[in-house]
């Protein structure tokens, strides 16, 4: 249907839906110990099935207008994706997630992939405010919201039980004038 560039490296932005449930089932296969260490997504996904309920689950969020999946793909094969969460039309705030199988990892793909999110809630959505919810021990997504120019806002002690322990929970932030301006600086750089 569509495909976003997001560089020179084959990575590529696309809509992740239900009828891609055996190749997000092999993905899931390939990175689940990984990609579950601070989330359970898609964990339930067990056959073929199990992958369709979960990418049918964000099919309808997009047709509720309440939330979105979005793949990564790296030269043709799917290595993770973006996500958008409670997304609210009427106040305006959503939030943003993201995971990735090993192979797509120290690559940037997160962080050009939510620049694109990103630009489209801002930008064609009229959204103000975007959250980052991560297990603060999780760097790596942590380091995707420093890079976005989020604000760390809290730290929820002990808010995620996950996998028999209890996770503090970083929220991240950025609001529509923050991301303007900073998307502007980079464009008046770039010229």
């Amino acid at each position: 249907m569509y495909a976003i560039s997001l560089g020179d490296d084959g990575a590529e932005l696309r809509p992740l839906e239900p009828w891609h449930a055996e190749e997000f089932l092999a993905h899931l296969e390939r990175g689940r110990e990984f990609i579950n260490q601070y989330v359970p997504f898609g964990s339930k996904a067990k056959d073929t099935a199990g992958a369709r309920e979960v990418l049918q689950r964000y099919a309808d969020m997009r047709a509720a207008d309440t939330g979105s999946l979005h793949g990564l793909w790296l030269d043709g094969k799917l290595v993770g994706g973006v996500l958008f969460l409670n997304f609210d039309a009427e106040s305006r705030n959503c939030e943003v997630g993201c995971w990735l199988e090993p192979a797509g990892t120290g690559r940037g793909l997160v962080t050009r992939a939510m620049r694109v999110l990103l630009d489209f809630a801002f930008g064609e959505r009229g959204m103000h405010r975007v959250e980052w919810h991560a297990a603060a021990a999780n760097e790596p997504s942590i380091n995707v919201a420093r890079r976005l120019g989020m604000t760390r806002e809290a730290v929820l002690r002990e808010s995620y039980p996950h996998r028999g322990v209890r996770h503090d929970t970083e929220v991240w932030a950025a609001l529509a004038p923050e991301w303007h301006d900073a998307r502007a600086r980079t464009a008046h750089r770039d010229h």
